[in-house]
C-alpha cells in the first residue's frame, strides 16, 4: 500500500503565496505521474495539474495556469505544488494523487486515472 501525505495549507490573503508537498510511503514505486485536485465546499472534486513520471511534463487546469508550478523530487518521493497570486476562489481542500503509471511521458487530468490519494489539506484564500 502507499501512502500519501500532503502539507503546506493555511490562510493567506489574496494574492499571496504557499507551497503545498506530498510525500509518499510505503510500498515505493519507480516515479508515478501524479497529480493535484481540489474540492471547495459543494462543488466536486476538480483537476489543478498534472505530472509525468519520466520526463517531468507539466499540465495545468486553466484557472491556475501560470500561476501554479507543479515539479516533484523522485529522490524524495515528493512533489510541490507552488501556488502564487492566491485568489478567494482557491479556496478548498487540496488533495495529492498517484497512478500507478511509472516511469511514462503522460500525464492525466482525469480523476479516474489515479489509484492513490492523500488524506488533503485546507487552503484558505482571504479577500
Amino acid at each position: 500500500q502507499v501512502q500519501l501525505v500532503e502539507s503546506g495549507g493555511g490562510l493567506v490573503q489574496a494574492g499571496g503565496s504557499l507551497r503545498l508537498s506530498c510525500a509518499a510511503s510505503g510500498r515505493t514505486f519507480s516515479r508515478p505521474a501524479m497529480g493535484w485536485f481540489r474540492q471547495a465546499p459543494g462543488k466536486e472534486r476538480e483537476f489543478v495539474a498534472a505530472i509525468s513520471g519520466n520526463d517531468g511534463n507539466t499540465y495545468y487546469a486553466d484557472s491556475v495556469k501560470g500561476r501554479f508550478t507543479f515539479s516533484r523530487d523522485n529522490a524524495k518521493n515528493t512533489v510541490y505544488l507552488q501556488m502564487n497570486s492566491l485568489k478567494p476562489e482557491d479556496t478548498a481542500v487540496y488533495f495529492c494523487a498517484a497512478t500507478t503509471t511509472f516511469n511514462s511521458p503522460h500525464y492525466y487530468s482525469s480523476r479516474n486515472e489515479y489509484d492513490y490519494w492523500g488524506q488533503g489539506t485546507q487552503v484558505t484564500v482571504s479577500s
